[in-house]
């Protein structure tokens, strides 16, 4: 996650400002979809060597020009021509979306449409059967269904009013018919209408509407809302207790981390300093990730696919992963991970199996009027890497500050055989995108509306992933003294042939 507003579009330096923009920040394409799964448009050669093919996928592709009404996300998408164009809708509103594709080559064979998307990833549409279709988004995991419908409610055409009561209105609507936590966290939201309403006037300042925003989401605790008015004004939630790493503290983690890897050891890193490897003393190898995208200068997700693979080539070798030097147990370090592209932490655990298993399982939420109705579950899995891979134990560092995609990857793990051993502390406990909105008065916000499921219908949305072995991570006191518990820990139970967990 990152800048107000976007995923991809602006770069924080650093792993202090990743983690700061991690928590205060909307995803880039949630504004139409939140999360949609890893699918190319199949521009395969059979359309275009048989002409015949590609009339027929030029006719599918033509049936998708229109109106569709997406299940879950508030939202409407139109392909008109070679345009794909998104709309934020409630029961009360219809505004244009922050969302814009144009068309990118010919239709695939199976009459699918790809569309180029600013300073995001591509969007996939493909036909789904009478009146529906499929939209996928190239750096999100899952799909989005879409039922056609006959042309854009009235509102969608109409000037919407800017005014405090409206923008109040369309803010609150919002949280109402997407949230899926409100009774998890305890909050009345009729009741949090009911108290600031009122307060709400024809000349209420932009200073006492903002502050309105915060006190209303405040009290959910939840790192993935958040309200921005510019880029010098915004209030993001947390969880209590979390403490945002500075530029003076990232170094002291820094300097704790390497004190405890010991004298010698050489950590080789990728991707802008955001992979880093080293092997240890008695066959263990330690693998940080401090996060899920930027790494590239360009920031697009195919070059981060790239780097990450370049990454995960040179530590998943074969003298590594075989033989009898190969690595005993694998440290994996997210304990400072502010989140990006759930894909990628799929990409890493394929490294990490000989067999494909059940990573975990998203819905959002599907009904503006009961927050316990969801979209059918969609299975993500992990899929053995054709290569290389780390089947042995491995120990997985979590703490507060393992964030959003930091997170999905922690809980992808969990159905790994042998189960990893989770040290630290606690995640920070959001895992959905977050579904984007713009009001009319130009602000932006953000939301959570899914839920990843384990594959016995358990979230761990609030409290986060918890460890099994429970250390102090990254407290003043460990760093003043430069222990780092947590990694000490997970090096003396591996060197025992600690196996890990099992759920």
């Amino acid at each position: 996650m990152n800048d107000p507003g976007t995923r991809h579009s602006h770069r924080p330096r650093g792993a202090a400002a990743l983690l700061l923009t991690a928590l205060t920040a909307a995803t880039v394409l949630a504004a139409t979809t939140a999360c949609a799964g890893p699918a190319r448009a199949e521009r395969s050669g059979a359309a275009a060597a048989d002409p015949a093919a590609a009339r027929s996928a030029g006719t599918r592709a033509d049936s998708l020009q229109g109106v569709w009404r997406m299940d879950g996300y508030g939202t409407l998408v139109t392909l008109s021509g070679r345009r794909l164009r998104t709309y934020e809708t409630t029961g009360i509103s219809c505004l244009p979306g922050s969302v814009t594709g144009t068309r990118a080559g010919a239709p695939g064979a199976h009459g699918s449409l790809r569309f180029t998307v600013p300073d995001s990833a591509p969007i996939t549409v493909a036909p789904a059967g009478a009146g529906r279709a499929r939209l996928t988004i190239e750096d999100n995991v899952g799909r989005r269904t879409l039922h056609r419908i006959d042309a854009l409610p009235a509102r969608c055409t109409r000037r919407t009013p800017h005014d405090p009561r409206t923008v109040f209105d369309i803010f609150w609507q919002t949280y109402a018919e997407n949230y899926p936590f409100f009774r998890a966290k305890k909050i009345d939201w009729a009741a949090v209408r009911d108290r600031f309403r009122p307060q709400i006037t024809a000349t209420t300042t932009e200073d006492e509407l903002f502050a309105v925003f915060r006190k209303m989401i405040e009290p959910l605790h939840d790192a993935h809302t958040r309200v921005v008015v510019n880029k010098d004004k915004w209030f993001a939630g947390m969880r209590p207790g979390t403490v945002l790493p500075t530029d003076e503290s990232t170094a002291r983690i820094d300097k704790a981390i390497a004190a405890n890897l010991g004298p010698g050891v050489t950590r080789h890193q990728w991707a802008n300093g955001r992979l880093s490897y080293a092997d240890l003393p008695g066959r263990l190898g330690y693998f940080r990730v401090t996060s899920f995208a930027h790494y590239t200068k360009r920031g697009d997700y195919a070059g981060d696919v790239a780097e990450l693979d370049r990454a995960l080539d040179a530590v998943f070798t074969k003298a590594r992963t075989q033989g009898p030097h190969s690595l005993r147990g694998l440290i994996i370090d997210v304990r400072l991970n502010g989140g990006g592209a759930d894909p990628l932490g799929l990409r890493i655990a394929s490294r990490l199996t000989g067999r494909p298993y059940l990573a975990y399982r998203k819905r959002a939420r599907n009904d503006p009027h009961d927050p316990a109705r969801f979209t059918t579950p969609q299975p993500s899995r992990v899929r053995p890497h054709r290569g290389p891979v780390h089947t042995g134990p491995i120990a997985v560092l979590t703490g507060r500050l393992t964030v959003s995609a930091g997170e999905t990857f922690t809980q992808a793990l969990m159905g790994r055989s042998p189960a990893p051993l989770r040290i630290g502390e606690n995640t920070q406990g959001v895992f959905s995108d977050v579904l984007g909105r713009t009001l009319p008065n130009g602000w932006t916000f953000g939301l959570p509306n899914e839920e990843f499921l384990t594959a016995g219908g358990r979230t761990f949305d609030g409290p986060g992933i918890p460890p099994a072995v429970r250390t102090p991570v990254f407290t003043d006191d460990e760093l003043s003294a430069r222990r780092d518990s947590a990694l000490a820990r997970a090096r003396e139970l591996l060197a025992h042939g600690a196996p890990g967990e099992h759920h």
